[in-house]
């Protein structure tokens, strides 16, 4: 079965290598020319257009940087809706807003196109057991759903359009805390003489209410000055940015969010942008005049 798949860097990457040594044929397009390279390299089929993918295949993935991207794949002359035919489905598997979700599933719909917005909780590497929070109509999702057992766990249809973008965005507002917070911490303990490995030990290990699979995963990092990307700064800053502009046209004060939001800002004004998010420390490192440093076995080491 052929399956389109628009997108193919480091998340779609992924998609294309499961997908392929699962049976499918992938008609892979991507922008950048080394990253379609690659896909082909690994034995995707290349397509000259997005238009041209949803000619080929009729069910079509979208794994792309920003709601621009998403809309024009959508939406332009070339783009996947002119190549589309009524029963086609697209997944944009993105991190987008819902409100960018609902006007392309609208323009789809007028076609008899589905479109499901499925963004991916979970790193690169997890293909496999990604949990994937679908957005759109049942029917869809079960024509699909094949396919996305292939790349993820756990597949949850959360509501209508949009509503799967909206868990991934809070998600991320959550990672954003977590990141923030942890950096913080690891700055206090510093600046009152103790040593951080001591202070990610025994939080890591008590068993407390406040420890997450993610401080477990940073603080290493932070620690063994591991920077790393598995998900960048500029990244992160890009999704909360979404969720902020989400709550804002929801009506919703966000207090917590625009401070993580500030450490970003002030990370990338350091020229931190392609490092991992963990490299927020590097913001507390110049408040305190000290560097954060020792060893932690394990934890966020890759």
């Amino acid at each position: 079965m052929k399956v389109g798949l628009i997108g193919v860097g480091t998340m779609g990457s992924q998609m294309a290598r499961k997908l392929l040594t699962n049976g499918y044929e992938v008609i892979a397009f991507d922008i950048n020319p080394s990253a379609l390279a690659r896909a082909q390299e690994i034995g995707a089929s290349p397509a000259r257009s997005p238009r041209q993918v949803a000619e080929i295949a009729s069910i079509i993935l979208l794994s792309l940087p920003l709601p621009n991207d998403v809309e024009g794949v959508v939406q332009e002359a070339e783009g996947v809706l002119a190549g589309s035919q009524p029963g086609h489905v697209i997944v944009d598997l993105s991190t987008v807003d819902p409100f960018t979700t609902q006007r392309n599933a609208a323009l789809a719909k007028e076609k008899g196109v589905g479109y499901l917005d499925a963004p991916v909780l979970g790193r690169p590497q997890a293909c496999g057991n990604w949990t994937l929070p679908v957005g759109g109509e049942v029917v869809y999702l079960d024509k699909v759903r094949p396919i996305l057992e292939k790349l993820a766990k756990k597949i949850i249809h959360v509501g209508p359009s949009g509503h799967g973008n909206i868990i991934k965005l809070l998600n991320n507002m959550m990672f954003g805390a977590i990141n923030a917070v942890t950096a913080e911490i690891m700055a206090i303990c510093a600046k009152l003489g103790m040593d951080p490995k001591v202070l990610y030990d025994t939080i890591a290990t008590s068993g407390a209410a406040s420890v997450s699979n993610l401080f477990i995963e940073l603080g290493p990092k932070m620690i063994n000055r591991d920077f790393t990307p598995l998900f960048t700064i500029d990244l992160l800053h890009k999704d909360l940015k979404l969720a902020l502009e989400m709550a804002q046209r929801a009506g919703v004060p966000v207090i917590v969010g625009h401070s993580n939001q500030l450490v970003n800002e002030m990370a990338r004004a350091k020229g931190l942008g392609n490092e991992d998010t963990s490299s927020a420390v590097k913001v507390y490192e110049e408040f305190i005049g000290r560097t954060i440093s020792g060893e932690v076995k394990g934890g966020g080491k890759k």
